[in-house]
């Protein structure tokens, strides 16, 4: 049996050995690197799967090829790392084909989340924190996060207490578009947070 799933954005096959009458199963994902193919399969013995996913039970290398070569497809090993490997009969022009297809719309639906970043000075000044605000909402409703930072400068360093205030002055413009998602920390000579997007209700 074949499954189709996809995880973190990623589509897998997976061929499942079910065995009813114990009710075990084993599944082994079916790679999606390049696979052995006919002559190149070096296996003495493999299982094999009919074009039509019958079973056809463990065969040898030379007979699961010869029936490959009648139905005028190909020989693929599906599942190297199974005793014995998994081969499956099947047009493998087409099955690649296929998958491209399927990493293609895997890719497609994936969103990417970067992380943009606001810098600040200690004394900033109204106008310059609306600016820098807008900005971040423009990343916030484009769905990436923001790190936001002050930097201190010289003596300022002795006053990192101001920055929260910064911080916290920014983070309230923003409270309609985004949320804090980790909470002021200092790095080196800067005060940093970050403020993820806020989820539609």
């Amino acid at each position: 049996m074949f499954l189709i799933v996809s995880i973190d954005g990623f589509v897998y096959a997976l061929f499942c050995i079910f065995k009813i009458k114990n009710l075990t199963w084993r599944c082994f994902i079916i790679s999606n690197k390049e696979m052995l193919i006919n002559e190149e399969i070096r296996e003495n013995e493999i299982r094999v799967i009919d074009s039509d996913g019958g079973q056809l039970g463990v065969l040898s290398f030379k007979t699961a090829y010869q029936i490959a070569l009648e139905k005028n497809l190909d020989l693929v090993k599906i599942a190297p790392q199974a005793t014995p490997p998994v081969c499956r009969i099947m047009d493998y022009g087409k099955f690649k084909f296929e998958q491209s297809k399927r990493d293609k719309e895997a890719k497609k639906n994936q969103k990417t989340i970067d992380i943009k970043e606001v810098r600040m000075s200690l004394n900033i000044d109204v106008n310059d924190l609306k600016t820098k605000v807008n900005s971040a909402v423009k990343f916030l409703q484009a769905g990436d996060k923001v790190k936001v930072s002050v930097r201190f400068r010289g003596r300022e360093m002795a006053h990192t207490k101001l920055g929260d205030v910064v911080l916290d002055n920014f983070k309230e413009l923003c409270s309609e578009h985004g949320v804090v998602e980790k909470t002021s920390k200092l790095e080196g000579r800067s005060l940093s947070m970050f403020i993820a997007p806020k989820q539609a209700k």
